[in-house]
């Protein structure tokens, strides 16, 4: 048992995402880790009865595992802060910094991590100085191969490789069906990593980095949630030096968002060693397909001590804060 004893935790799962399905499975996943190190627990969706319940269950803390804008940019954390309900995860600043990649980007470079150059364009551009124009331009100055993503979200909904700078369009216009600002990246090769940052109460620790390698070589929303269809490496198959370097920029990156409890920093480590940030998800998924789980576990740590671990944190803090 915890030191807080049996904690009443409301767990926020669901919502109106694109990542809504994967949101209900991590949700489930972190209640059945609560409960069985004998908490109890409440499910509930982000709904107009959320505020209500939260008076009436008046939980100890609240653990969000909602994927996508509803959980991410940082909207709830705010009410959850003014209602001064504890919660695990960032703050609200922190998660709106991490939820807008071309800032997060950003925010990342200047802290010393290297990251892909980038485009960041609104639709607006292309309404306001004429499509062709842009797409002109842009094929004069960018030269595949590129990676085209929404400038929000997750899952790797929207995000297109292309290797040939004809496709751009299409990939822009994919990636706008689910935000209105695209993000158009360089592609760097080499291994793709994710690295989970936990934070418990004595600081970030990066921990084992979680190599992945999709069969079909692309990191897909089907290859992410799908059993069988990405194989990883847990730890990563990096040289000794790669992973201290992979460690420290991961660890840079929740520092200099400003993160904290929980986060998940993905990584290009190219052939020379040097790791790429290309993005931090403030709430990362905890399937069972999940990278978070597979890098808890590889830790030789238990998945419900550290969700339940993460809870008392939140309490914690947010005894510090009001004191």
């Amino acid at each position: 048992m915890t030191d807080f004893e049996r904690l009443n935790v409301l767990v926020l799962a669901g919502g109106l995402s694109h990542e809504r399905d994967v949101s209900l499975r991590s949700g489930r996943r972190v209640a059945d880790g609560l409960s069985a190190h004998g908490h109890r627990v409440t499910m509930h969706e982000p709904d107009a009865m959320l505020l209500a319940a939260i008076r009436e269950l008046e939980p100890d803390v609240v653990w969000p595992a909602l994927h996508g804008a509803s959980g991410e940019n940082g909207a709830l954390r705010a009410l959850l802060t003014t209602a001064g309900v504890p919660f695990v995860g960032a703050d609200a600043e922190a998660a709106r910094l991490a939820w807008l990649k071309p800032v997060a980007k950003t925010v990342v470079s200047r802290a010393g991590v290297q990251t892909p150059s980038s485009v960041t364009l609104p639709t607006e551009t292309f309404r306001e100085l004429g499509a062709v124009s842009v797409l002109e331009a842009l094929g004069d100055v960018l030269a595949a191969p590129l990676v085209v993503k929404p400038a929000e979200g997750g899952s790797a909904q929207g995000v297109t490789f292309v290797d040939d700078i004809a496709d751009l369009p299409r990939a822009l216009v994919n990636a706008y069906t689910y935000n209105d600002v695209a993000l158009i990246e360089r592609r760097v090769t080499g291994i793709e990593v994710a690295v989970t940052v936990l934070d418990t109460g004595a600081g970030p620790v990066a921990l084992p980095a979680v190599e992945i390698v999709p069969r079909n070589g692309v990191y897909s929303f089907e290859a992410r949630y799908n059993a069988g269809e990405t194989s990883f490496y847990t730890p990563a198959r990096l040289t000794d030096a790669a992973t201290e370097k992979v460690a420290a920029a991961a660890i840079t990156a929740h520092e200099a968002l400003g993160l904290r409890h929980l986060s998940r920093v993905d990584l290009i480590v190219d052939p020379d060693g040097v790791p790429w940030f290309l993005e931090a998800n403030v709430l990362p998924g905890l399937t069972e397909t999940s990278l978070v789980p597979l890098a808890i576990e590889a830790a030789g740590f238990d998945l419900g001590a550290v969700y339940a671990g993460l809870a008392e944190r939140a309490i914690r803090d947010a005894a510090t804060f009001v004191e």
